[in-house]
């Protein structure tokens, strides 16, 4: 047994369900498998199924359906007319570069008089500030067009309109109760706003500008707007689905110099570019820039027209990509003490550690916390909050990332007044603070999520979408997944539940072993499985369980061969488990149990050794682990239940009987590991040929003196000594033979028949036999018979037989 690290949520598929994918999948022509994940998104019905599946621009909604967007439209066309003066205002994560990026593009087209100005994200911080709009008033600037920014900066706003400038906002965060009095806002967030998507990221939003000053959807520009709204993880439904993939064929076949060469330091292969290599390839150097130095190195890439400028830009990003990497670990290993500190703290004192982590230090970089967040999230799975703190203003800034069921945007409004200021949605969001609030601030934000999560909600969920078995692991299959794409937020790659499968091989791989590579077989196929991070499973496998998979149908290609392959995100064996380490020759070994021991840790475990010699042996064997039990077959310790979830089987065991009720005592077991010689294990029976030899040899010997007659016959007969001792002791029970007065042992008068099965002995010994031959068993007889001992216990703890 082996349990998973998330509980699996397999989403419901009814008869209804499967009566649709089975016409959809008889008129689109498409696998069952491909189908049912079509009906089982939504997509169920023939015209929603091809839409999602081949839907264009003809999906696209009208622009003017956005609230503000007629008067947005009339201010930048009378800007074009006036030869105003005009600043694109972004944002410096990678939406905020894409959507300036996007509206360069635009403003150039319509041969405006412009700049653009993104914030620098340590020494001025998010959105619009004073400062900046003191500037541009310098320069004459009469028109500021905001993009993926704008919709919380009231003050800055008013401070604009006193200043003689218009700002025409363009947003997709969620507004806050006070609007900023500015020239039109665009934002489909808005209350009263009624596109019919609200979904847009910040590039799409400056998109839907753009179709409608142009009176058509610029395609050749959703390249950038699938870079923000990827890396915004904004999902990937309703528009944002065919902006994504018209983007992606866009960057498939791209002649920019900006995306070439951040593909190319990315070691990304354009021509066969899908959504994760934007989200983890090109993403992340775009934001680099933001991070570390300035955003306009990002927005200079993307907007450079000569290859050999686009190059080195490249490479520069792709360094303080590194750099940021170096600037993550170090954080995350001072925050990961702070956090520990914390916790310890809280026991000292009585109380549970926080429900929301809030981790503030001095010097750490503003523009890679939420990175730290997001790797907190995955090791503790609790809302987030991680700022670097400026020693001298005591001002805090930072970024949070959640769990679901944790809406950040809500929590952080409850907690307004001690923010000077915030912004973001459910999932992520940005704040800054003073040290003197985060005490109560994260007071606050923990009790908010002791009020607002059950249990349950504490616990990493794993949506799935089907159960298959290996008929729909195939290279076909897979293929025909590909229509689904892009993948991504509200999209995902589909989650698939492998079933009925068993593990024919497994090994590590990779630097230092992390990786966990499979190999199962299941309906007379073999498939390749990979598990990323979870080489420490290696050993926790046992051959031949029955094992099921949790992850996503990939493609493998090498060495011009394509064949099918599961990526795992997560793994159970359903059933307890053998390591069968028996073995013809010496596998006594106290000290190759220990070294395995010390090698992997397995939680609450027994040693189980024949007696006490073997107990004493144990116990002064070199590298004994001092809290690792060990027992013998007589203790006291299986009398009763105990919690034991891996038990250690060294040396043959004193006997069947002896070893099942070893295991019914065992709670929570999970694998038995039996290390001992297989020949030493194998019962001795003789047969009914035999008992003819030793009778055959006693008419010719007899009489033969009692003392050392076994040791006698057996030398004649080639056997062993108790074998023939027990033969004899058969023998003379059935009146076969017998010892006279003189010593000797004599054959006796024969009357009549007597089968060897009326001896009391040799009906105990079989029965002996019969039970121990499984002790010698193949494995897959061993483990059914480990199995069926646990089962029988349970029942019988059910019954009240066994106590715990």
């Amino acid at each position: 047994m082996l349990q998973s690290k998330t509980r699996w949520r397999l989403a419901p598929f009814d008869l209804e369900g499967e009566a649709r994918a089975t016409g959809l999948a008889r008129s689109l022509s498409l696998p069952p498998l491909v189908a049912r994940l079509l009906v089982q998104r939504g997509y169920d019905r023939l015209e929603t199924a091809r839409r999602f599946l081949n839907g264009g621009t003809e999906c696209l909604h009208d622009p003017f359906l956005l609230k503000g967007m007629k008067e947005a439209v009339e201010r930048v066309q009378a800007a074009v007319q006036k030869g105003e003066r005009v600043r694109i205002y972004g944002d410096y994560d990678c939406d905020g570069v894409s959507s300036t990026t996007l509206m360069t593009y635009l403003f150039t087209r319509l041969g405006l008089h412009f700049d653009y100005y993104i914030p620098h994200r340590t020494l001025e911080g998010y959105g619009l500030n004073k400062a900046a709009l003191r500037a541009a008033a310098d320069l004459g600037i009469t028109l500021i067009v905001t993009v993926d920014t704008g919709i919380s900066a009231v003050e800055e706003i008013a401070y604009a309109n006193e200043l003689g400038i218009d700002i025409v906002v363009t947003d997709h965060h969620e507004p806050p109760h006070q609007l900023p009095d500015a020239y039109t806002i665009v934002n489909p967030k808005q209350g009263d706003c009624e596109y019919p998507f609200k979904g847009l990221a910040g590039v799409g939003v400056a998109f839907k500008l753009a179709q409608a000053l142009l009176d058509e959807p610029p395609v050749e520009w959703t390249d950038v707007v699938a870079l923000g709204t990827i890396a915004d993880l904004m999902p990937l439904t309703d528009e944002n689905r065919v902006l994504v993939k018209l983007g992606l064929e866009q960057l498939r076949q791209t002649d920019k110099p900006g995306f070439r060469a951040l593909a190319e330091v990315g070691g990304i292969e354009l021509k066969s570019l899908v959504s994760t290599n934007v989200a983890f390839g090109m993403a992340p150097r775009i934001n680099a820039a933001g991070r570390l130095e300035h955003a306009k190195q990002a927005v200079g890439l993307l907007t450079a027209t000569d290859h050999d400028a686009a190059a080195a830009n490249a490479f520069q990003l792709d360094l303080l990509n590194k750099q940021r990497q170096q600037i993550v670990d170090d954080i995350v290993l001072e925050a990961e003490e702070m956090w520990k500190a914390k916790c310890k703290t809280a026991e000292e004192a009585g109380k549970p550690s926080p429900s929301v982590i809030v981790l503030a230090g001095e010097g750490w970089n503003v523009g890679v916390v939420g990175i730290v967040a997001s790797k907190f999230i995955e090791r503790y799975y609790k809302p987030t909050l991680i700022l670097g703190l400026d020693g001298e203003t005591g001002k805090c800034k930072g970024s949070a990332r959640s769990i679901e069921g944790y809406d950040l945007h809500a929590a952080l409004t409850e907690c307004d007044e001690l923010l000077d200021h915030y912004g973001g949605h459910q999932a992520a969001a940005g704040m800054t603070l003073y040290k003197d609030n985060l005490a109560a601030f994260e007071e606050r934000l923990s009790g908010l999520a002791d009020q607002w999560l059950t249990e349950e909600d504490w616990i990493p969920k794993t949506s799935i979408d089907l159960s298959c078995k290996m008929e729909d692991a195939t290279l076909r299959v897979r293929e025909q997944l590909a229509q689904l794409e892009p993948f991504g937020i509200g999209n995902e790659a589909p989650k698939l539940l492998l079933t009925g499968v068993t593990l024919a091989d497994r090994k590590s791989m990779g630097k230092e072993s992390k990786h966990l590579k499979l190999a199962i077989s299941g309906q007379g196929k073999m498939l390749d499985a990979v598990c990323f991070g979870n080489g420490h499973l290696t050993e926790r496998l046992a051959h031949g369980a029955a094992i099921e998979l949790v992850g996503e149908l990939s493609l493998n290609e090498w060495n011009g061969q394509r064949k099918a392959q599961f990526m795992v995100s997560d793994l159970r064996v359903p059933h307890i488990q053998l390591f069968d380490r028996r073995s013809d020759g010496d596998r006594e070994s106290a000290d190759a149990l220990w070294k395995q021991l010390a090698g992997s840790p397995y939680g609450d475990a027994a040693v189980l050794v024949p007696g006490p010699a073997h107990l004493d042996a144990a116990l002064s064997s070199e590298g004994m682990l001092p809290d690792v039990p060990v027992f013998t077959y007589d203790d006291q310790a299986w009398q009763s239940r105990f919690k034991c979830e891996h038990l250690f089987v060294l040396g043959k065991p004193a006997s069947a009987d002896k070893l099942a009720q070893a295991i019914a005592a065992c709670e929570g077991l999970e694998a038995v590991h039996l290390h001992y010689d297989l020949g030493r294990a194998k019962a001795v029976f003789p047969t009914r040929e035999q008992f003819g030899q030793l009778y055959q040899l006693l008419r010719r010997e007899c009489p033969v003196p009692v003392e050392g007659i076994s040791k006698q016959l057996a030398q004649k007969l080639n056997a062993a000594e108790e074998v023939i001792s027990f033969m004899l002791k058969v023998f003379t029970e059935l009146a076969f033979i017998h010892a006279d007065d003189k010593g000797l042992t004599q054959l006796s008068p024969v009357s009549g028949k007597k089968e060897l099965s009326h001896s009391t002995a040799y009906r105990d010994a079989q029965r002996l036999f019969e039970s121990n031959e499984v002790l010698s068993a193949p494995a897959k007889t061993m483990a059914e018979w480990i199995i069926a001992q646990v089962k029988h216990s349970l029942l019988h703890l059910n019954e009240g037989v066994v106590s715990s």
